[in-house]
């Protein structure tokens, strides 16, 4: 049965309106603030084409980052042995078990330190420049710090160190006033002393806790660190200075919060991502939070989220409604060099002395 042509005209016509209407919905819904429309997915390449690109372009063709998608239901942890070996720290173990009960729905794993490197040359095999900085890295604490970063940044889902307690399910950690399609990665503030002396205790002024991270794999913070970490690795390699990452504050700027808050303020202030023609994001913008805080597809917690009842810089206490994890500042005895004098220290993927040793704020 043949159609008219006014007919024909029509249906071509309503055809072209739906094609146009699905390439506006596509650009309007990969638009992210600033950002411009996504490119069609590349051709894939072998690992000596890829093995040409700068490795910020590989982690971006590797782990393209989708804020759409969801949070991945898995929960990372990484310790020296399995949880079922007989010498796991009984100490650590109940922490452990608090995500499982309050998160069941939730796939959770505590990686051994042999069992990461197994996963690191996987998930990096197209980037073994990637592999080889973690693999010459002299120090657990600087690999465990890595390591964090690499998981999340290929698999996604949330980080947290061994002697970490969940006090609420991480349901409730978005609020349901955000919607969950334009959120991409969850941070909490560590640090915000108000006080002159701050340097002796901190790496920055203003500092973000990366014992507890909840990000969508590919998050461009998380390629930010990576690339940062892999670069100095293989600088301080040909300069012959990883023997001297021992010392703490070098660790706290080379894996630790250091570079991680250098990482995220280099994000917020990336005019790709964010329309900076005003003003930059600054640590300012950060003082005193008291309650939690987007900035494009970041959520911010204050103090008190992550650092219940520390006692000072504003945290309240672990009945507080916006406490959601609790870090015992358990882990390894490793003797340091840090500021004055060497001292034997509590050394976990986020350093810090306790308040009695420092006497701190």
């Amino acid at each position: 049965m043949s159609t008219s042509p006014a007919t024909r005209r029509i249906l071509f016509a309503c055809g072209a309106l739906l094609f146009l209407l699905i390439i506006f919905r596509r650009e309007a819904n990969d638009r992210f603030y600033g950002q411009g429309p996504k490119p069609y997915p590349a051709p894939k390449l072998g690992i000596d084409e890829l093995s040409l690109w700068p490795l910020e372009q590989k982690l971006d063709y590797l782990f393209p980052y989708e804020v759409e998608a969801s949070f991945p239901k898995h929960i990372w942890q990484t310790w020296k042995v399995a949880r079922d070996d007989d010498t796991f720290d009984k100490g650590i173990k109940g922490l452990v078990a608090s995500w499982d009960s309050l998160n069941p729905e939730f796939t959770h794993e505590v990686i051994t330190d042999d069992t990461a490197f197994q996963l690191v040359k996987k998930l990096y095999i197209s980037a073994p420049e990637i592999v080889q900085a973690y693999r010459d890295m002299p120090l657990p604490i600087l690999k465990a710090d890595f390591f964090r970063y690499l998981m999340l940044l290929a698999r996604g889902g949330i980080y947290t160190d061994v002697d970490t307690e969940a006090l609420q399910s991480i349901r409730k950690w978005v609020p349901s006033a955000y919607n969950q399609s334009t959120v991409g990665i969850v941070i909490g503030l560590e640090a915000d002393p108000d006080r002159d002396d701050w340097p002796e205790w901190y790496a920055r002024r203003i500092q973000f806790c990366q014992w507890t991270i909840m990000s969508k794999p590919g998050h461009p913070i998380l390629k930010e660190v990576v690339t940062k970490i892999t670069n100095t690795t293989i600088t301080m390699k040909e300069e012959g200075n990883l023997n001297k990452a021992d010392a703490i504050k070098l660790v706290l700027d080379y894996t630790g919060p250091g570079v991680w808050t250098d990482a995220i303020f280099a994000y917020f202030n990336n005019p790709f991502f964010f329309n900076t023609t005003s003003s930059n994001i600054t640590n300012s913008d950060f003082f005193n939070l008291r309650e939690p805080k987007i900035l494009g597809d970041v959520v911010v917690f204050p103090i008190t989220s992550f650092s219940p009842g520390i006692g000072h810089m504003g945290a309240e206490g672990v009945d507080h409604p916006l406490a959601f994890v609790r870090h015992a500042f358990r882990g390894g005895l490793v003797t340091v060099e840090f500021s004055r004098a060497p001292q034997t220290d509590i050394f976990t993927g986020s350093w810090r002395p306790s308040d009695n040793e420092r006497g701190g704020p």
